[in-house]
């Protein structure tokens, strides 16, 4: 694929999914309205919508709440970019690259640690990542999926260029490596989840420490405007994650209603998700700034970008520390 072509679809240029325009000022100098979305990556926005904790939260306050479903990081950070949500839900390292690329947003919240990417194909056909070489591979470009595939290769010593990426939202990449269109998948739970099950679809490459983090980001202009509503929906969700931590099969309920997989799919995707700390910091800095060096080898990121320093800027912890003490 030309890399005119990805920096395209990474940078959102052409922007689907909500038109409603996010938040907007009352006369009482409050938010009319809170956008959040919810995604099937995400269980703790699940489990924030399904309990009606934000609803509850801004009731007496007169705050409508709202959400929508996203389908991805692409799909989140285009909602954020065109101002259609308040709140969006994407990996650490795919927000990263939105915010180069002019999206105005801050991390504010880590949802999870999630082990939800990993490499798979069929059984037996793939054996390493060097058997990519010369493969397709289908991946949603501007999500946790794509930029795993690129560290992936690089640690195997291949590039993308050694490989067709084929541009796929994730559901559509799952049929893609079952139907044999393509020769491999970067996946995403919960659909990576539902083949290792269903199918006979396997991973042959995992590693945890390329995951780069279920975040929460925040428009700044929404953080600007009204800081005391972030930290509110924070303690919206930070009573989701405890729900969360506390009533296990009940979030697999959820996550298995919501995303229409069967409740073994469900705890298959739960149970390598890890919720234990909510705050952004150093070990997402490291893993996020990795995954934003990857980018810029690519060519993804501009060579005077300061990896390190951008990463610091998009993480900030102020909210999350209040909201948890």
């Amino acid at each position: 694929m030309k890399k005119w072509a990805i920096l395209l679809a990474l940078t959102g240029l052409v922007l689907a999914g909500c038109s409603n325009n996010a938040s907007g000022t009352g006369k009482d100098g409050k938010p009319k309205k809170i956008i959040l979305d919810y995604a099937y990556y995400s269980p703790v926005s699940l489990v924030l919508k399904d309990q009606g904790l934000a609803e509850k939260k801004f009731k007496e306050e007169g705050i409508d709440v709202e959400f929508v479903l996203s389908q991805g990081s692409n799909k989140a950070l285009e909602f954020l970019s065109s101002d259609s949500v308040d709140f969006g839900s994407a990996a650490g390292a795919a927000a990263l690259l939105a915010k180069e690329k002019g999206t105005p947003i801050q991390t504010v919240y880590i949802s999870s640690k999630p082990e939800w990417t990993a490499l798979l194909a069929k059984k037996g056909s793939i054996q390493s990542v060097a058997d990519l070489k010369g493969k397709k591979v289908a991946a949603t470009l501007g999500t946790d999926p794509y930029i795993f595939l690129l560290r992936a290769l690089k640690e195997a010593g291949l590039s993308e260029k050694d490989v067709e990426i084929v541009n796929l939202q994730h559901s559509d990449g799952a049929a893609a490596v079952q139907s044999g269109d393509v020769d491999a998948w970067a996946g995403l739970d919960p659909h990576m989840a539902k083949v290792e099950l269903e199918s006979d679809i396997q991973i042959f490459y995992r590693n945890p420490d390329f995951n780069s983090f279920s975040t929460l980001d925040v428009r700044e202009e929404f953080a600007k405007k009204y800081p005391e509503y972030v930290e509110k929906v924070l303690e919206a969700y930070e009573e989701a994650r405890q729900w969360t931590i506390d009533h296990p099969d009940e979030t697999a309920e959820i996550l298995a209603k919501e995303a229409s997989i069967s409740i073994e799919v469900a705890k298959k995707q739960l149970e390598r998700t890890d919720y234990s700390n909510p705050v952004p910091g150093d070990e997402q800095n490291s893993i996020i700034t990795g995954s934003g060096e990857v980018l810029k080898e690519a060519g993804l990121l501009k060579e005077s970008t300061d990896v390190s320093k951008l990463t610091t800027e998009l993480l900030n912890p102020t909210y999350a520390d209040k909201v948890t003490k």
